[in-house]
């Protein structure tokens, strides 16, 4: 029996890549708090350039999965913040940034339950993306 099984039922709607269900079986799970965009220093990456930081905080999730012996397909939960006064006629980033995020080499993580969600603010002065994921860990991991 795999470990994790993702599902889409016939009866909800297709989705662009992600699953609506996503089930795993009992294990260690990580936890990993909102990853930003910021480097090693603490710097912001990317003042104003929201696929900038969407790289920064896939880079950022990439370390802190690494950090505990998992990897993007071990992630069962996604929850990605984006900035976006929701304003019409303004740029659209809610797509872009889930655009670059599944084409870094974090992608694979969002395959699994994903929430894409347009906010007004994030902690950080500056901050425009933040990502939060909860991984399976494999058997035999980092504690």
């Amino acid at each position: 029996m795999p470990r994790i099984t993702r599902i889409n039922p016939d009866t909800l709607h297709a989705t662009p890549g992600y699953h609506h269900i996503t089930v795993v079986e009992a294990g260690r799970t990580a936890h990993l708090a909102g990853q930003c965009p910021l480097d090693t220093a603490g710097d912001l990456v990317g003042p104003g350039d929201p696929l900038a930081q969407a790289r920064q905080v896939a880079a950022n999730g990439l370390a802190a999965l690494a950090a505990v012996g998992a990897a993007p397909h071990d992630v069962v939960r996604s929850v990605i913040y984006v900035v976006d006064d929701g304003r019409d006629g303004g740029v659209p980033v809610l797509g872009p940034v889930w655009e670059a995020l599944n084409s870094s080499a974090l992608g694979p993580a969002f395959s699994t339950a994903s929430t894409l969600l347009g906010v007004t603010r994030l902690g950080f002065t500056g901050q425009l993306v933040e990502l939060d994921l909860t991984a399976a860990l494999p058997d035999g991991g980092p504690n």
